[in-house]
């Protein structure tokens, strides 16, 4: 296939799965299987390999992510992100009406929509291509947080333009509300409880957290989803709100089904008593109901406050609380050691679900609701996923009840806790010994990410650390058929109290042998993930790998030359020094070493050219002949540094096509050099 050829089947392969990702997450009625999706996305992928030079910055291939961004540049809104009066009184409702009547006389309508319990976002469009993504702030200037917002599904990156009204303008902001579903949300939490991370109170917190997360493949894998609520322009296609709304999901985006035209102050009263009985039905939060007027010369008419719209409102519904028994505080130990306390509550209804335990986060919080034995305690739910204890009902406590008292051992192994200055979380320090400890550290050396040996999953390896088989991560490489086969175990969920029984046949266990054997050829910079070192992650596994080549460069390195490591601060560099004092953890990795597990950058990464060696780079825009990874990979595999904010210590900045104005402005004011990909080409020539 010659380069013409190439780009039509580039652009034709783009189109067809923007449509089928619009079909599957906005109308929510695919017309492919997931395989046939995917075989069209892997031949996308493979042409754009080929040609680096035709892919484009919005291609479907970017939605997995791999941008970092360490900085998130402020950006000023072009039209102020206000916000809306709101209230919980219905009375309010009335008298909002009567203001417009008065204001503009009887001949109105209002459009009522969810109120989302997101993070807003403003979605810039230009030429029916999204340019920028900013979220609220201070309603002035927000965050930039583009490479994130284009991981997520229900974002178009392009816009059906067959579907555009001819009098469209070039550019447009879409107003939207980016959530995280409950069933992601509860994905996520069961990850954080597992490796014994501080769970997130709420979906709201899980998205705005996710928004400012520095490598989009992590936020990406987040599963975040977005409702547009409305398109702000100089020049509209319609005259009205809901009519705009209607031509936004032709063009592409998400928008609200629920989304409903109200005559009068009755029909918004009748839409808020369905929305109050049945918010828990919904796979999402909202905190209430938003009211606009529709006509948009109207709001115009109607006019603005210095701080909101005088043509909107919003009607947020009460928290739902109710009160229960404390009837006990489990600590729960994460693979880190981290402690969790969780209270045991006496079932009880909330939100349409049984609640039957909350988190209590650290022993700060039990000091701050000062809990005793047998509380009355007030739970609070507000459409979140995970209850909080929000306060004692003083009254109901029985006499002379004791004060809890936070653990002082480790519920499974009766180590004494520590806890280090400026952290919130208790520790359990017998990280060799502690039941949960190891199988959380084997756990992680399995899991996909690292040495993906997941046929050892579902239990199994609980099965092993009970037998005795293994004890720590290098005993998975002395497992042999005739250990494995046989084992069982019954296991009973505690949620549900259903058995299930795991047993080692033959089958399974020449999987787990076979997936055993295949992880030893998992390049360096898994194997070092998969180490567990704490707050060693993919993205600074591969940094540290890059940088020392092997794991005994590492391993004798000094704290002075791992702060000297881009990205690596003084907490990594203490924990990774910590890590390799311990010589137990030393005898696992020269265990694994004579196994034949990869501990070193593979022979021809290592032959990389050193035309650009020292030389730090700073990527922007959109290029001609290179991807924008594609050009970073040319930098880095001749010995450059490619980083994603400008400062003093940036060499170049590579200029692109519809580069940032922010990081030509910082790079003009630090007499950084701006180049273009031509003179980057030049550069590495003449070295």
């Amino acid at each position: 296939m010659d380069s013409d050829k190439a780009k039509s089947r580039i652009k034709e392969l783009t189109n067809i799965i923007n449509r089928h990702n619009y079909n599957y997450y906005v109308l929510a009625d695919p017309k492919i299987s997931d395989h046939e999706f995917d075989n069209l996305m892997e031949e996308l992928i493979l042409l754009e390999r080929k040609y680096p030079e035709l892919s484009d910055d919005n291609s479907p291939t970017k939605r997995v992510g791999g941008q970092v961004t360490k900085d998130f540049p402020t950006v000023k809104h072009k039209y102020p992100m206000l916000s809306l009066g709101n209230t919980y009184n219905r009375k309010d409702l009335t008298d909002f009406d009567n203001r417009i009547k008065k204001a503009i006389g009887n001949s109105y309508e209002y459009v009522c929509e969810l109120k989302f319990d997101g993070v807003a976002i403003g979605l810039v469009y230009k030429n029916a291509k999204l340019v920028r993504a900013v979220t609220r702030g201070d309603g002035t200037q927000g965050d930039e947080v583009t490479n994130n917002v284009k991981t997520i599904k229900s974002i178009p990156l392009n816009l059906f333009q067959d579907n555009f009204d001819n009098n469209i303008v070039d550019e447009f902001e879409a107003r939207g509300e980016i959530f995280m579903p409950h069933k992601s949300f509860i994905g996520l939490n069961n990850e954080k409880i597992k490796n014994n991370e501080q769970p997130f109170a709420n979906p709201r917190n899980a998205a705005a957290g996710s928004l400012k997360i520095q490598e989009s493949r992590i936020v990406s894998s987040r599963n975040l989803d977005c409702y547009i609520f409305s398109i702000i322009g100089e020049k509209l296609p319609y005259d009205n709100h809901y009519d705009n709304l209607k031509l936004a999901k032709k063009w592409g985006f998400k928008t609200s089904e629920f989304t409903k035209i109200c005559k009068n102050i009755d029909e918004i009263f009748e839409y808020i008593d369905y929305w109050e009985k049945n918010r828990n039905d919904l796979d999402f939060d909202i905190d209430g109901v938003v009211i606009k007027i529709n006509s948009i010369k109207q709001q115009e008419q109607l006019g603005y406050t210095s701080k909101s719209p005088r043509w909107a409102i919003s009607y947020k519904f009460e928290t739902e609380q109710t009160t229960t028994k404390l009837l006990d505080i489990k600590y729960q130990v994460g693979r880190t050691g981290a402690i969790t306390p969780v209270a045991v509550l006496q079932p009880v209804k909330l939100s349409g679900t049984t609640v039957k335990r909350a988190s209590l986060y650290n022993a700060d919080k039990i000091e701050e609701l000062n809990l005793h034995k047998n509380d009355t305690v007030k739970v609070e739910k507000g459409g979140e996923i995970i209850p909080k204890i929000v306060g004692i009902d003083q009254e109901l406590r029985e006499k002379n009840s004791d004060k809890i008292i936070y653990a002082t051992h480790c519920p499974e192994c009766g180590t004494e806790l520590i806890r280090k200055a400026g952290e919130s979380l208790h520790y359990c320090p017998n990280k060799n010994n502690c039941p949960p400890q190891i199988l959380g550290k084997i756990e992680h050396f399995i899991s996909r990410k690292a040495m993906n040996i997941e046929s050892l999953g579902q239990g199994r390896t609980e099965i092993l650390i009970k037998n005795g088989i293994i004890k720590n991560i290098a005993d998975l490489y002395d497992l042999s058929f005739d250990k494995l086969y046989g084992l069982e175990k019954t296991i009973t969920n505690v949620l549900d109290g259903k058995t299930k029984k795991i047993s080692f046949k033959e089958k399974t266990v020449n999987n787990i042998l076979k997936a055993v054997e295949n992880s030893k050829s998992v390049p360096f910079e898994r194997v070092l993930y998969a180490l567990g070192i704490r707050y060693v992650g993919e993205t600074v596994a591969k940094i540290l790998a890059q940088h020392f080549k092997n794991i005994d460069n590492l391993i004798y390195c000094n704290y002075d030359e791992l702060i000297n490591v881009p990205e690596i601060g003084e907490k990594i560099a203490d924990s990774i020094i910590s890590f390799f004092k311990d010589e137990q953890n030393i005898e696992i990795i020269n265990h694994l070493k004579n196994k034949g597990l990869q501990f070193e950058i593979e022979k021809e990464l290592l032959e990389k050219k050193n035309n650009l060696n020292g030389m730090t780079f700073v990527v922007s825009g959109v290029f001609n002949n290179y991807s924008r990874q594609g050009i970073k990979d040319v930098i880095e595999n001749n010995g450059g540094k490619v980083s994603s904010s400008i400062s003093s210590k940036t060499n170049y900045l590579i200029a692109g096509n519809n580069m940032g104005p922010e990081k030509r402005k910082k790079a003009e004011s630090l007499n950084i050099p701006i180049i273009s990909e031509r003179e980057l080409d030049n550069l590495i020539k003449e070295n």
